[in-house]
């Protein structure tokens, strides 16, 4: 579990975080949204402890990460996981290279070890005949997988995914949604995910934190948004007409298992 407490952030007197209080639940798909400009990025950057907050607390499982000593982070940061808008794959690293480079930084393992994690973790994410290929080789969606792979080679306890579906067709993203969604319960890991995509708030969004200008303006689950009053919400999930008559179909069937 991670959990944020009356976090202020400024950069050149400007405010971007004003008093945001959240607990991202483990075992669970954590999603931060909101229009560009909302503060979701730098509040993502403050929990993994990329910037420092003005004030707040910042605890996971109950430690606050802000007092830590530089050895208690170095720590923490090794039960992090990270997968990345762009993929952050290495070019001149296979596949196989590129999921073993945390292990390479991170643990003293033999080769055979670091060969036998990765080859688990691909095999997981359905790459089992990737290892030998470069990023240039394989498609948008595969890249996708293999920092999936790269982001659970360590076991961590907490994974962070920045817009995961950014660039994939819709039929892909759907499988990196489930993936995420599949491993989050598998590991009973803590996962947070930054998306602009509505289709993932609505298919993996077990608990949802809605930014509006720095603050947080709502809270809830991909089923408290069908019956969602707040319209400042309502204006950004369901902005087109596709996504406005999937809620009103959703608000007839949620209200037919109501009446059974």
């Amino acid at each position: 579990m991670i959990e944020v407490k009356d976090i202020h952030k400024q950069f050149q007197g400007r405010t971007i975080l004003d008093g945001i209080s959240a607990v991202m639940e483990t075992g669970k798909c954590n999603l931060i949204i909101g229009a560009s400009g909302s503060g979701k990025t730098v509040l993502t950057k403050c929990i993994v402890g990329l910037f420092a907050p003005e004030s707040g607390v910042i605890a996971f499982d109950g430690v606050n990460m802000i007092e830590m000593e530089t050895k208690e982070r170095k720590l923490l940061r090794q039960k992090i996981g990270m997968l990345f808008q762009g993929n952050a794959l290495f070019d001149s690293m296979t596949v196989e290279e590129n999921v073993m480079f945390p292990l390479n930084m991170f643990t003293n393992w033999t080769l055979a070890e670091k060969r036998k994690r990765a080859a688990e973790v691909l095999e997981r994410v359905n790459l089992t005949e990737a290892h030998s290929r470069f990023p240039a080789e394989i498609s948008g969606g595969m890249k996708k997988r293999v920092g999936i792979a790269r982001s659970i080679v360590l076991n961590p306890k907490y994974l962070f995914c920045d817009e995961p579906n950014s660039g994939l067709d819709p039929q892909t993203s759907l499988v990196i949604d489930k993936l995420i969604k599949e491993i989050t319960l598998e590991y009973n890991i803590t996962t947070i995910v930054v998306t602009h995509d509505m289709n993932s708030v609505m298919e993996i969004g077990d608990h949802i934190v809605y930014l509006h200008q720095g603050k947080k303006q709502w809270e809830g689950t991909n089923k408290d948004i069908i019956f969602s009053k707040d319209q400042l919400l309502n204006n950004f999930i369901f902005a087109s007409e596709f996504l406005q008559d999937a809620k009103e179909m959703r608000m007839m069937e949620a209200n037919q298992q109501t009446s059974k």
